[in-house]
Formats: C-alpha cells, sequence, structure tokens
C-alpha cells in the first residue's frame, strides 16, 4: 500500500478573501463549481467553513465511484481541509495573492492507495484523472465573478 497524492492549481480572478469565502461556502458556491464526476450532493451540517458536512458520489471511472461524508475544517494556517469519514481520503484548499487583483488556489489530495498490482494502476492513473477534476473545478470558480 503506498499514499497516493495529487496535486492541482491554478489561477482565478477576486482577491483572496474572496475566492477563500467562495470555497468554503458549501451551500451556494461549491456545487456551482462540482463537475459532473459528482452526484448526491448535501449539506448534512453547517454549510459555510469549518464545521461543515457533506456528502457527495464521486465518480472517477464509471466502475469507481466513492461515497464520501466530508468534514470540513479549518486550520490556522488559513487552508480548507475536506477529510472522507469513509476513507484516508485528505483534501486541502489553499488561496494565495497571486497580484493585480488575481488569486492562486492550490489544492493537494492524499489517500492510502492499494497494495498490489490495483495499487500500481492506482498510483499511475488516479492522480492524473482527479488532476483534471480539480482543473475544472478550479477553472469554474473562476467563472463565477
Amino acid at each position: 500500500m503506498g499514499r497516493v497524492v495529487v496535486v492541482a492549481e491554478g489561477e482565478v480572478g477576486g482577491s483572496p478573501e474572496v475566492v477563500r469565502a467562495g470555497l468554503a461556502d458549501y451551500v451556494e458556491t461549491r456545487p456551482k463549481i462540482l463537475t459532473g464526476h459528482f452526484s448526491e450532493y448535501q449539506v448534512l451540517g453547517g454549510g459555510q467553513g469549518a464545521g461543515s458536512r457533506v456528502h457527495w458520489r464521486f465518480a472517477a471511472t464509471s466502475k469507481r465511484v466513492r461515497t464520501q461524508l466530508v468534514e470540513v475544517s479549518e486550520p490556522s494556517d488559513g487552508s480548507l481541509v475536506e477529510s472522507d469519514a469513509n476513507s484516508s481520503m485528505v483534501t486541502r484548499w489553499q488561496v494565495a495573492d497571486a497580484g493585480e487583483g488575481r488569486t492562486r488556489v492550490s489544492v493537494v489530495t492524499t489517500w492510502d492507495g492499494a497494495g498490489g498490482i490495483g495499487g500500481f494502476f492506482e498510483r499511475a492513473f488516479a492522480p492524473k484523472g482527479l488532476r483534471r477534476v480539480y482543473d475544472e473545478m478550479i477553472g469554474n470558480l473562476g467563472n463565477l465573478g
């Protein structure tokens, strides 16, 4: 079993404060930036940043579907951390000023991958697929303004 790490980043228009608030808004903004890989999206508690609990199904492929129960925390570094109660998956969103009214958005997801040949393929292909999903989400975030 190996650790799988996925990193994606991009720039969007808007101040870091506005972009960060949008990412932390699980009621209005987050559903608007999700891709077609997500279904059954439901806010179970909170809805704004830390303390939020959100359920969704994520289809990496037609045969690889995860039911996720995400619990949100906000560490003192200003990041937004989504921990899946159903797995070892943890996603950390961060924003930084990119100058000239733009914000750099970065996302890092980690989980304990499978072992054996299945784990080999997971480590080889899952990061690229998930990175495409995150690139699309960041693009969607930039299109909201």
